[in-house]
C-alpha cells in the first residue's frame, strides 16, 4: 500500500463514505475492482430510499455500516449500496462506477460485453458485471485499502429527480470507466 493512504474507512456519515469509498476495492467473490464513482443517501434526504422511514424493502439501510443493500431499478437493474451511518439511521452509497480488475473475464460473461469501459460504468452495470441479487442483501461488503491515492471530485447526484443540486456524488475524474464525467456542483 502506499504511503498516506488510510485503512480506515468512515461509514458514519454516507457522504463522507461516498468520498472516502473512492478508491477502495469492492469484491463480490472475487469480482470487482477499485470505486470510482459513488453517491451518498442520507436517511434526511427526499432521493434516499431510507427517507420515508424504516420498511421490509429498506431494512438492510436502517441497519449496521458496511452492509450490502440491493434495490431492483426500473424493475431491470440490481444496484449496489453500501450502508452507512449509526445503526437504525437509514443511509447508503450507491456504488455508479468501478474500475474493472479482478475476475474481468466473469464480468464480461455477465454483461455479454468485451469492452472494459462498458462492463461498470453505471450502477446497473456494477450491479450485473458482480452479480448482485437480493441473497447479496444484509452480507458484509468485502472493501479492501485502496492502492494508490486519486484525485475526487464532488458533483450532482444523477439520474434523480429530488434533491438534485445536492453535491453529493464522487468521482475519480481521471478515470475511463465512470458513468458520466464530472458536472458542476453548482
Amino acid at each position: 500500500m502506499a504511503a498516506g493512504l488510510s485503512r480506515r474507512l468512515d461509514l458514519d456519515d454516507p457522504v463522507a463514505a461516498a468520498h472516502g469509498l473512492i478508491g477502495w476495492i469492492l469484491l463480490v467473490d472475487g469480482v470487482g475492482g477499485p470505486i470510482v464513482e459513488a453517491e451518498a443517501y442520507r436517511h434526511d434526504d427526499p432521493a434516499s430510499h431510507a427517507f420515508p422511514g424504516l420498511t421490509k424493502r429498506n431494512a438492510v439501510m436502517f441497519g449496521p455500516p458496511g452492509r450490502i443493500y440491493v434495490y431492483l431499478s426500473y424493475g431491470i437493474h440490481w444496484c449496489m449500496n453500501i450502508t452507512c451511518g449509526p445503526e437504525g439511521v437509514g443511509g447508503g452509497v450507491l456504488i455508479r462506477a468501478i474500475e474493472p480488475a479482478h475476475g474481468v473475464e466473469e464480468m464480461r460473461r455477465r454483461r455479454g460485453r468485451e469492452a472494459l469501459g462498458e462492463l461498470t460504468n453505471g450502477p446497473g452495470r456494477v450491479g450485473q458485471a458482480l452479480g448482485a441479487g437480493p441473497e447479496l442483501a444484509g452480507s458484509v461488503a468485502d472493501l479492501r485499502p485502496p492502492e494508490h491515492v486519486r484525485d475526487v471530485v464532488a458533483t450532482r447526484r444523477v439520474g434523480i429527480s429530488k434533491a438534485v443540486d445536492q453535491p453529493w456524488r464522487f468521482l475519480d475524474p481521471a478515470s475511463p470507466y465512470v458513468s458520466r464525467g464530472p458536472r458542476p456542483s453548482a
